[in-house]
Protein backbone atom coordinates (compact mmCIF):
# COMPACT_ATOMS: atom_id res chain seq x y z
CA UNK A 1 0.00 0.00 0.00
CA UNK A 2 1.27 3.46 -0.86
CA UNK A 3 0.05 6.81 0.36
CA UNK A 4 -0.93 10.02 -1.38
CA UNK A 5 -1.49 13.56 -0.26
CA UNK A 6 -4.43 15.71 -1.40
CA UNK A 7 -2.44 18.90 -0.94
CA UNK A 8 1.28 18.97 -1.80
CA UNK A 9 3.55 20.07 1.02
CA UNK A 10 5.75 22.89 -0.24
CA UNK A 11 7.17 24.28 3.01
CA UNK A 12 8.39 21.03 4.57
CA UNK A 13 11.60 19.52 3.29
CA UNK A 14 11.13 15.99 1.96
CA UNK A 15 13.69 13.20 1.91
CA UNK A 16 13.54 9.82 0.21
CA UNK A 17 15.52 7.01 1.82
CA UNK A 18 15.71 3.81 -0.21
CA UNK A 19 15.69 0.56 1.72
CA UNK A 20 14.43 2.41 4.79
CA UNK A 21 12.41 -0.42 6.29
CA UNK A 22 15.27 -1.70 8.48
CA UNK A 23 18.88 -1.32 9.56
CA UNK A 24 20.85 1.76 8.59
CA UNK A 25 18.12 2.97 6.23
CA UNK A 26 15.55 2.94 9.03
CA UNK A 27 17.97 4.81 11.31
CA UNK A 28 18.59 7.43 8.60
CA UNK A 29 14.85 7.85 8.09
CA UNK A 30 14.30 8.26 11.82
CA UNK A 31 17.14 10.74 12.11
CA UNK A 32 15.88 12.89 9.24
CA UNK A 33 12.38 12.78 10.67
CA UNK A 34 13.67 14.07 14.00
CA UNK A 35 15.37 16.91 12.12
CA UNK A 36 12.01 18.01 10.75
CA UNK A 37 11.95 16.32 7.35
CA UNK A 38 8.96 14.60 5.88
CA UNK A 39 10.52 11.22 5.12
CA UNK A 40 9.50 8.92 2.32
CA UNK A 41 10.27 5.37 3.42
CA UNK A 42 11.22 3.57 0.23
CA UNK A 43 11.04 -0.23 0.27
CA UNK A 44 9.78 -2.97 -2.02
CA UNK A 45 8.30 -5.25 0.68
CA UNK A 46 4.88 -3.83 1.54
CA UNK A 47 4.55 -5.42 4.98
CA UNK A 48 8.02 -4.33 6.13
CA UNK A 49 7.52 -0.88 4.65
CA UNK A 50 4.24 -0.31 6.45
CA UNK A 51 5.68 -1.69 9.70
CA UNK A 52 8.54 0.80 9.48
CA UNK A 53 6.12 3.65 8.76
CA UNK A 54 4.00 2.67 11.78
CA UNK A 55 7.02 2.61 14.07
CA UNK A 56 8.24 6.00 12.90
CA UNK A 57 4.78 7.55 13.15
CA UNK A 58 4.48 6.20 16.69
CA UNK A 59 7.43 8.48 17.48
CA UNK A 60 5.49 11.41 16.06
CA UNK A 61 7.50 11.67 12.86
CA UNK A 62 6.13 12.81 9.50
CA UNK A 63 6.62 9.78 7.26
CA UNK A 64 4.97 8.18 4.25
CA UNK A 65 5.51 4.82 2.62
CA UNK A 66 6.68 4.67 -0.98
CA UNK A 67 6.69 1.39 -2.89
CA UNK A 68 10.13 1.15 -4.47
CA UNK A 69 12.15 -1.62 -6.08
CA UNK A 70 15.39 -0.01 -7.28
CA UNK A 71 15.95 -2.80 -9.82
CA UNK A 72 12.63 -2.17 -11.61
CA UNK A 73 12.19 0.77 -13.99
CA UNK A 74 8.41 0.91 -13.62
CA UNK A 75 8.60 0.82 -9.83
CA UNK A 76 11.15 3.64 -9.79
CA UNK A 77 9.06 5.76 -12.17
CA UNK A 78 5.96 5.20 -10.03
CA UNK A 79 7.89 6.19 -6.90
CA UNK A 80 9.03 9.43 -8.56
CA UNK A 81 5.43 10.19 -9.54
CA UNK A 82 4.33 9.55 -5.95
CA UNK A 83 6.94 12.01 -4.68
CA UNK A 84 5.68 14.55 -7.21
CA UNK A 85 2.20 14.17 -5.70
CA UNK A 86 3.66 14.73 -2.25
CA UNK A 87 5.07 18.07 -3.36
CA UNK A 88 8.60 17.30 -4.50
CA UNK A 89 11.92 16.16 -3.09
CA UNK A 90 14.86 17.86 -1.38
CA UNK A 91 17.11 15.00 -0.27
CA UNK A 92 17.77 11.59 -1.80
CA UNK A 93 19.58 8.96 0.25
CA UNK A 94 20.53 5.96 -1.89
CA UNK A 95 20.82 3.35 0.85
CA UNK A 96 19.74 0.04 -0.71
CA UNK A 97 22.56 -2.47 -1.05
CA UNK A 98 23.16 -6.22 -1.21
CA UNK A 99 26.32 -8.30 -0.82
CA UNK A 100 25.63 -11.00 -3.38
CA UNK A 101 26.21 -13.79 -0.89
CA UNK A 102 28.99 -16.30 -1.37
CA UNK A 103 31.44 -17.09 -2.82
CA UNK A 104 33.26 -13.75 -2.79
CA UNK A 105 36.60 -15.06 -4.10
CA UNK A 106 37.15 -13.66 -7.61
CA UNK A 107 38.17 -17.09 -8.90
CA UNK A 108 34.86 -18.59 -7.75
CA UNK A 109 32.33 -15.78 -8.25
CA UNK A 110 29.98 -16.02 -11.23
CA UNK A 111 29.11 -13.31 -13.75
CA UNK A 112 25.42 -13.66 -12.82
CA UNK A 113 26.27 -13.05 -9.16
CA UNK A 114 28.16 -9.87 -9.99
CA UNK A 115 25.49 -8.62 -12.40
CA UNK A 116 22.84 -8.95 -9.69
CA UNK A 117 24.82 -6.88 -7.19
CA UNK A 118 25.75 -4.23 -9.76
CA UNK A 119 22.09 -3.93 -10.73
CA UNK A 120 21.13 -3.11 -7.14
CA UNK A 121 24.18 -1.28 -5.77
CA UNK A 122 25.11 0.78 -8.83
CA UNK A 123 22.46 0.75 -11.55
CA UNK A 124 19.75 1.02 -8.88
CA UNK A 125 21.34 4.26 -7.71
CA UNK A 126 21.41 5.52 -11.31
CA UNK A 127 17.75 4.56 -11.86
CA UNK A 128 16.47 6.28 -8.75
CA UNK A 129 18.70 9.35 -8.98
CA UNK A 130 17.82 10.07 -12.60
CA UNK A 131 14.12 9.51 -11.96
CA UNK A 132 13.96 12.07 -9.15
CA UNK A 133 16.44 14.62 -10.54
CA UNK A 134 13.66 16.80 -11.96
CA UNK A 135 12.24 17.07 -8.43
CA UNK A 136 15.62 17.78 -6.85
CA UNK A 137 16.29 20.50 -9.42
CA UNK A 138 13.25 22.37 -8.09
CA UNK A 139 14.46 22.20 -4.49
CA UNK A 140 16.05 25.15 -2.71
CA UNK A 141 18.60 22.88 -1.05
CA UNK A 142 19.00 19.64 -3.02
CA UNK A 143 21.26 16.91 -1.67
CA UNK A 144 22.14 13.43 -2.93
CA UNK A 145 23.75 11.05 -0.45
CA UNK A 146 25.06 7.63 -1.46
CA UNK A 147 25.63 4.91 1.12
CA UNK A 148 28.99 3.41 0.20
CA UNK A 149 31.75 1.61 2.11
CA UNK A 150 35.45 2.01 2.69
CA UNK A 151 35.88 -1.58 1.47
CA UNK A 152 35.27 -0.03 -1.95
CA UNK A 153 38.09 2.49 -1.53
CA UNK A 154 40.95 1.58 -3.84
CA UNK A 155 43.14 4.06 -1.97
CA UNK A 156 42.61 2.33 1.36
CA UNK A 157 42.87 -1.16 -0.07
CA UNK A 158 46.21 -0.47 -1.77
CA UNK A 159 47.77 1.75 0.92
CA UNK A 160 47.69 -0.74 3.77
CA UNK A 161 50.53 -3.05 4.79
CA UNK A 162 47.89 -5.64 5.62
CA UNK A 163 44.84 -6.45 3.46
CA UNK A 164 42.06 -3.92 4.09
CA UNK A 165 38.67 -5.48 4.62
CA UNK A 166 37.54 -9.01 3.80
CA UNK A 167 38.00 -10.77 0.47
CA UNK A 168 35.02 -9.43 -1.43
CA UNK A 169 35.28 -9.62 -5.20
CA UNK A 170 31.55 -9.12 -5.74
CA UNK A 171 30.39 -6.60 -3.11
CA UNK A 172 33.45 -4.35 -2.74
CA UNK A 173 33.89 -3.53 -6.45
CA UNK A 174 30.27 -2.38 -6.64
CA UNK A 175 31.04 0.17 -3.94
CA UNK A 176 34.13 1.24 -5.90
CA UNK A 177 31.86 1.71 -8.90
CA UNK A 178 29.33 3.60 -6.76
CA UNK A 179 32.10 5.93 -5.56
CA UNK A 180 33.08 6.63 -9.17
CA UNK A 181 29.46 7.35 -10.13
CA UNK A 182 29.17 9.70 -7.15
CA UNK A 183 32.13 11.74 -8.41
CA UNK A 184 30.61 12.02 -11.88
CA UNK A 185 27.23 13.15 -10.53
CA UNK A 186 28.99 15.71 -8.33
CA UNK A 187 30.87 17.10 -11.34
CA UNK A 188 27.75 17.29 -13.50
CA UNK A 189 25.42 18.78 -10.91
CA UNK A 190 27.77 21.20 -9.13
CA UNK A 191 26.76 24.14 -11.41
CA UNK A 192 23.15 23.59 -10.31
CA UNK A 193 23.96 23.66 -6.61
CA UNK A 194 23.12 19.99 -6.06
CA UNK A 195 25.57 18.57 -3.54
CA UNK A 196 26.43 14.90 -4.12
CA UNK A 197 28.48 12.97 -1.58
CA UNK A 198 29.07 9.41 -0.41
CA UNK A 199 29.65 8.04 3.05
CA UNK A 200 30.58 4.89 4.91
CA UNK A 201 28.63 3.89 8.03
CA UNK A 202 31.40 1.69 9.41
CA UNK A 203 30.94 -1.90 10.50
CA UNK A 204 27.29 -1.73 11.58
CA UNK A 205 25.37 -4.71 12.92
CA UNK A 206 22.76 -5.35 10.20
CA UNK A 207 21.25 -8.22 8.23
CA UNK A 208 23.93 -7.54 5.61
CA UNK A 209 26.65 -8.99 7.85
CA UNK A 210 24.58 -11.31 10.03
CA UNK A 211 24.59 -8.67 12.79
CA UNK A 212 28.29 -9.21 13.40
CA UNK A 213 29.02 -5.47 13.18
CA UNK A 214 30.34 -3.50 16.13
CA UNK A 215 28.39 -0.27 15.53
CA UNK A 216 24.69 0.47 15.93
CA UNK A 217 22.51 1.57 12.99
CA UNK A 218 22.15 4.95 14.71
CA UNK A 219 25.93 5.36 14.83
CA UNK A 220 26.17 4.36 11.19
CA UNK A 221 23.44 6.79 10.19
CA UNK A 222 25.18 9.84 11.67
CA UNK A 223 27.47 10.55 8.71
CA UNK A 224 24.54 10.43 6.29
CA UNK A 225 22.48 12.85 8.37
CA UNK A 226 25.43 15.22 8.19
CA UNK A 227 25.70 14.88 4.41
CA UNK A 228 21.93 15.28 3.94
CA UNK A 229 21.91 18.58 5.81
CA UNK A 230 25.08 20.22 4.49
CA UNK A 231 24.90 24.01 4.08
CA UNK A 232 24.65 25.44 0.58
CA UNK A 233 28.40 26.14 0.58
CA UNK A 234 29.17 22.62 1.80
CA UNK A 235 31.42 20.18 -0.06
CA UNK A 236 30.42 18.05 -3.00
CA UNK A 237 32.14 15.03 -4.50
CA UNK A 238 33.52 13.79 -1.17
CA UNK A 239 33.64 10.38 0.48
CA UNK A 240 33.72 10.26 4.27
CA UNK A 241 33.12 8.19 7.37
CA UNK A 242 32.90 9.09 11.05
CA UNK A 243 36.62 9.91 11.10
CA UNK A 244 36.53 12.31 8.16
CA UNK A 245 37.16 12.45 4.44
CA UNK A 246 38.53 9.18 3.06
CA UNK A 247 40.28 8.38 -0.24
CA UNK A 248 38.16 7.12 -3.09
Amino acid sequence: MTETADTPQTTTRTALVTGANKGIGFAIAAGLGRLGFRVAVGARDEARREDAVSKLRAEGLDVVGVALDVTDDESVAAAAAHLEQLGGLDVLVNNVGITGGTPQEPSLASPAQLFEVVDTNVIGVLRVTNAVLPLLRRSAAPRIVNVSSTVGSLGLQTAQAEPYGPLSAVYSPTKTYLNAITVQYAKELAPEGILVNAGCPGYVATDLNGHRGTRTPEQGAAVFLELATLPDDGPTGTFRDEIGVQPW
